[in-house]
């Protein structure tokens, strides 16, 4: 596998709310809603909730500025599982770059029930309103709720490295923000599989550990495999 997708280490977001219509999602409406419809008789558990999409972006003095709309889920996917018919947005999200203490990395890998579902890739997610403080689109506090979230860690245990790592792809900016746990990779996986088996709907289904290059699967996404191999690069 190639690394195929540049790593641009960014310090700072400047990143804001500034609603507006999404064309795409109202000159397809009918359409999305029967695709949306068709995708919940095979997941029932999707929910057409609020998220957020980034409409402009630029990077000046490393510092990622940009402009979010707000859009449903259902539009979202549409325009996700279509291809990314719309080149004006892009989905922004932040993932925790889980560590061990032995350098090894943790992904989770996704549930059944999940629009991801069999990807292999680091907790995180789509930010929604719930990540905004004022006008501001906060992607560390979404990063942090969405690890304690998905794995039962806190971020109160994890060494934050300060800053980003961005990828961006194909519809996609991936914003990557590393978090070391004390423990080992093994340690620290068997607490969150045991931390899994307790929720009754958890979104993740296994917790994969990736120490090296053979450790890439397909399941993985491109930005996921670019992210690991630079860093195994820099090692």
């Amino acid at each position: 596998m190639t690394d195929t997708l540049p790593v641009v280490p960014i310090d700072r977001l400047s990143l804001r709310l500034a609603p507006r219509p999404w064309p795409f999602a109202e000159r397809n409406r009918r359409e999305i809603a029967a695709y949306f419809a068709s995708l919940r008789r095979e997941k029932p558990g999707l929910w057409n909730g609020p998220v957020l999409l980034l409409y402009q972006y630029r990077i000046a003095e490393r510092t990622l500025h940009g402009a979010y709309l707000q859009t449903d889920f259902a539009s979202f996917i549409a325009w996700r599982d279509w291809g990314f018919p719309d080149r004006a947005v892009k989905n922004c999200f932040a993932l925790g770059a889980l560590q061990g203490a032995d350098d090894a990395f943790l992904l989770g890998v996704m549930g059944a029930g999940t629009a991801n579902a069999g990807n292999v890739y680091f907790p995180g997610g789509t930010p929604d309103p719930d990540d905004v403080r004022g006008d501001t689109v906060d992607l560390e506090g979404s990063v942090r709720r969405e690890v304690a979230e998905e794995t039962g860690v806190s971020p109160d245990e994890l060494a934050i490295a300060p800053g980003w790592s961005m990828i961006e792809a194909e519809g996609r900016v991936a914003l990557l923000k590393r978090m070391r746990a004390a423990e080992s990779a093994d340690v620290l996986r068997a607490r969150i599989c045991a931390t899994l088996a307790q929720q009754a709907h958890p979104e993740l289904s296994d917790i994969y550990i990736a120490r090296g290059l053979a450790d890439l699967v397909p399941d993985m996404p491109d930005f996921v495999q670019a992210f690991l191999q630079h860093e195994w690069r820099a090692r």
